[in-house]
This record gives structure tokens, sequence and C-alpha cells, in this order.
């Protein structure tokens, strides 16, 4: 791996970030994500327009720039840098992808030209929380295997599909849906095939279409309102099969949350930088005792190791980027089983392993910005908070890091084919 950027992805980088610069202060990433939408749709599609920020992954033959994983994290660690509200993560980074993996050439064609163009936006609805759903950690750990579906655990809760003589209907919810009360488009994970021939099955359905009668979505009140997040109710809803009903997409899925895990990481890495520039200004100007706050030498350590902590976390997601971008379309036709190319371990890997750095990171600098800007960070209105509202929201989200390690471990084998050096299988992991 090269850690060097090449100048295509330094100009990303710069074009976005000042893009940013210009619309996406404090109290406009705060406007923004009370609106009804949750985000600011004008300059959603000035960056859809002048930059392709939706398409940045996507293929050329289906609208997008044809770039990878790498400028992903790019793009990412920018809108991280700020806050941005946004539909990237949900309709740009999981809706798409599982599009792209599992759709049929008619599918393709007909919604990633409109999703990399930022025209529609799309929503994957998982029953389960998006760490669970996506197998960023495990679950229920049995002979090393995870029990448990991204549909939200079988025949007994979740969502479940059926067959009609016309179609399919699905009936269930799912509580934590990233942008599921306003996208455009929903992408739902349905458990269906009972006992016999249980198996994942992800579906389209339109909200806008008269068939969806049943549908009813909602805004939820969260701790983190840069990150919009639904519950969408199902009533015996029609859909469409996405790609081969016959097929399971639960392995489909757990790849998707690979490039997933690099764009959280990304996004955390940016905004883990923002707090420390903006703790480190704050400490050259605070005045204690006749000087700066910032010449005592404790805060300078206290700055140090949140510097380390920060750049340790973006080096492990580079690498993660580089490592899905390495082992083929940026991991999202990586086979599995035996027949999985090489490389794919040290994606499956790498992926939790960046997150977890970069959460902790995120962690680390966001408390200590509250800490080192004294007692004007202790009010809620302080933008240290947003911040630090991120970090939290993030882990309840995605993971916290003792378990995105322990998937990681699992993944990489660590432990044996058996789970534990001394043979015995694992036990269940709680949060």
């Amino acid at each position: 791996m090269d850690p060097a950027l090449t100048p295509e992805q330094e100009a990303v980088r710069r074009t976005l970030r000042e893009a940013l610069a210009k619309r996406c202060g404090p109290e406009e990433v705060r406007a923004a994500a009370a609106s009804p939408l949750g985000y600011d749709p004008e300059l959603w599609h000035r960056l859809a327009e002048q930059l392709g920020l939706p398409g940045l992954a996507l293929p050329e033959q289906h609208g997008g720039a044809g770039l990878g994983a790498v400028e992903l994290a790019l793009a990412c660690e920018e809108a991280g840098r700020v806050l941005l509200p946004s539909p990237l993560l949900a309709s740009s980074v999981l809706a798409a992808t599982v599009v792209r993996a599992l759709g049929t050439d008619e599918q393709q064609a007909a919604l990633l030209p409109r999703l990399a163009s930022g025209e529609r936006t799309a929503a994957l609805v998982l029953a389960a929380a998006p760490a669970l759903g996506l197998g960023l950690v495990p679950d229920r750990m049995q002979d090393g295997l995870p029990d448990g579906t991204p549909a939200g655990g079988g025949r007994a809760g979740g969502v479940q599909a059926r067959p009609v003589d016309q179609g399919w209907l699905l009936y269930g919810e799912a509580g934590q849906v990233l942008d599921g009360a306003r996208a455009d488009l929903l992408v739902v994970a349905a458990h269906t095939g009972g006992f016999p021939r249980s198996r994942t099955v992800l579906f389209l359905v339109d909200p806008a279409d008269g068939g969806a009668t049943g549908l009813t979505r909602s805004r939820l009140a969260t701790l983190d309102d840069t990150r919009s997040l639904g519950r969408v109710e199902l009533r015996d809803v029609r859909a469409v099969p996405l790609g081969d009903p016959d097929c399971d997409a639960a392995p489909a899925l757990a790849r998707t949350g690979l490039l997933a895990a690099v764009a959280v990481a990304a996004e955390a890495v940016g905004a883990a930088e923002q707090c420390l520039t903006r703790t480190v200004e704050y400490v050259q100007v605070r005045k204690q005792f006749g000087r700066a706050v910032g010449s005592f030498q404790a805060v300078k350590h206290r700055l140090a190791d949140v510097y380390v902590a920060v750049e340790t976390a973006r080096s492990a997601v580079h690498y993660a980027a580089w490592a899905l971008r390495n082992g083929g379309a940026d991991g999202v036709d990586s086979a599995e089983g035996p027949d999985r190319p090489d490389g794919a371990d040290e994606q499956a890997a790498a992926a939790p392993l960046a997150l977890a750095a970069a959460l902790g990171a995120l962690r680390t600098a966001s408390a200590e910005a509250i800490q080192l800007h004294g007692g004007i960070a202790i009010t809620w209105e302080h933008d240290a908070h947003l911040y630090f509202k991120r970090a939290t929201a993030d882990e309840l989200l995605f993971g916290p890091p003792h378990l995105l390690r322990a998937r990681a471990a699992e993944r990489a084998a660590l432990f044996g084919p058996a789970g534990r050096p001394d043979g015995r299988p694992h036990q269940r992991l709680e949060a």
C-alpha cells in the first residue's frame, strides 16, 4: 500500500472541503438537521451536480464517477469534519451498494443513475440495529458462527415476506433505519422461506406507489440530530424482490457492512480531527494564571494523546479502504467461503478494526474538547456537544469498539476454528 494520495484523491478532498466550509457552519448544520427532511436539499443537489458526491463510488455506466473506497473514505472524512446532515451514508453507501450487488441488470439501470445523480435517495431497512444487521459486531456465538439474521430473528419478529399470486407482501417493522422517514425508496431486508429454506431477501418498496398501502414511517427523536433515524412499519405492503428471491442476501449485506464500516470510520476521523483543531485553537487563547492554558505541559500531553489517536485511526481507515479496493469492486463482489479471493480475510478484519479505532478516537477527542474548553463547553448549546453526541450515537448504531474488535478477531480466525485457544466455543458477547 502506498500511503501517499494521488493528485485526483487530493482534489476530491480539497474540493469538498472548500465547498462544505462555505455552507456547513455549526448554525447551518443545526438548522438543516432540525428541518423536516433532516438535511439541506439545496446543498445536497449542489454537491451532486457540481462534485458528483452521491455517485462517487458508483460505476460510470450507471452515472457514477467510477472511483472507489479510498475516494469515498476521503469524501466521508470531509463530511464528518462538519457533521454534514445528508443521505450520503444511507443512500450512496448502504442502499446503492446492495442494489449494485444484488439487483438485476434492469433494476440497476433503473435505480443507480437516479441515486448517483442525487435525484432520488434510498434507505436500507434492517430490522436489527445496523451493527447487527450488517454483521459488524457478533450477536450470539455458537461454534464460531453468528446466530441471527439481518431481517431480525427468523419466524418470530423482524420483517417477514410471503409470496402471493401477484407478488410479495411484507409484514413487520424496523425501529432504527437510517433516513428511513425521508428516503424516496426503501430497500427492505425481510425473512422468508420458513424453517426449511430460511433466508434473507431484499425487497424494493416505493413509498409514493399506490401499492404501498400499509406503510407507515415516522422520524425518531435521536441523540445525534445530524444522523436521521426513522421507524418503518409494514402491514402487508406489496414489494418487488431485489434480484433473485431464491438467493440469501445475508452474505451481500455483510460485504456491504465492510464498506459502511469504512465510511462511518472516515466520518469519525474527520470529526475527531475537527475536535482537536478547535481545541488547540481555544487553549492558545484561553488564559489561566496569567498564561495560555495550552502552555501547560499537562494540557500538551493530553492533546498529544488525542493527536496520536486521530492519526492512528486515519491510517487504519486508509488501509481498510485500500484493502477493500484491492479485493475487487471495493469488497462488494468478494466471494464467501473457500472460493473467496486473496485478501478477503484482510478486508473482513481491517474494516471493523478501522471503525473501532476511529470511534475510539472520536470519543476521546470530543471528551477532551469538552474538558479543555472549560465551563463554556458544559452547556448543550456549545459546538463540542455536537461531536460528543455523534461519538456516542455512532457507538450505539455501529457497535462499541470492543465488539468491533471481537468481530475482526473472529473474521481473521485469530482463535482458530473452534473459536478459542482452548478449543471451547465463544460465549455470548454482551455490549
